[in-house]
């Protein structure tokens, strides 16, 4: 059973030492604006689901938690030293676009040992907006009772024909955790999927209204 809450062959000391550098290396690029860290459930299982468009935004959630956290992570980063240093500091690789059941047992097994586990459920980079949903985060929750906390993260993403910016304004929002019966089989599975695609990409609009308001 692990106590560190990250997989085997982890060294936490380099993942805490990895959160503290994430913490920090964002703010000289950028204006960071964080909402709702509180929310952030410091103890038990949790399944993060958050939107995707940018390669920042899992290292900006990854550095900004309160407390240590797994991301399934796409294979093709796992090479040389940069791959070598993601396993060491608990992340898991995972095939995009096709089954790939080893890495949801491995992060099943973790939830249930009280670990935060972090899911995009877009799977590969979009929009951001979450039109669409994979079914990996409702099986984890279905193989482990963990609560699920939605993230939504802005700004990262450099908008089309623009050119570079200077410190561009970039939020992060926490949500409410919430948890969501997974029935049996595939149909159960589809039906939370949709719940936690519309959970999240509600909590994304609510951040673009936001920052529409305050014109970020």
């Amino acid at each position: 059973m692990s106590t560190s809450g990250l997989p085997a062959g982890s060294a936490p000391r380099l993942h805490d030492f990895a959160r503290f550098i994430g913490t920090f290396c964002f703010r000289p690029a950028f204006r960071l604006r964080l909402h709702g860290l509180e929310r952030v459930p410091r103890t038990g299982p949790v399944v993060l689901i958050a939107n995707h468009s940018s390669f920042l935004e899992p290292q900006l959630i990854f550095g900004m938690l309160p407390r240590r956290s797994v991301f399934l992570v796409k294979r093709e980063l796992f090479h040389g030293l940069p791959g070598w240093a993601l396993r060491r500091i608990g992340q898991i690789p995972v095939r995009r676009g096709e089954p790939d059941r080893e890495p949801l047992l491995v992060a099943a097994r973790l939830l249930r040992e009280g670990a935060l586990v972090g899911v995009f459920p877009e799977g590969a980079r979009g929009s951001g907006d979450v039109t669409q949903a994979q079914r990996g985060a409702a099986w984890l929750v279905r193989n482990s009772g963990a609560v699920v906390l939605p993230v939504a993260t802005r700004g990262a993403r450099r908008p089309e024909g623009s050119g570079r910016r200077f410190r561009p304004v970039v939020d992060l929002l926490v949500g409410e955790p919430f948890t969501v019966r997974v029935g049996p089989g595939r149909a159960g599975l589809v039906e939370a999927t949709e719940q936690l695609r519309s959970q999240l990409a509600d909590l994304v609009r609510t951040l673009d209204d936001w920052r529409e308001k305050y014109r970020a």
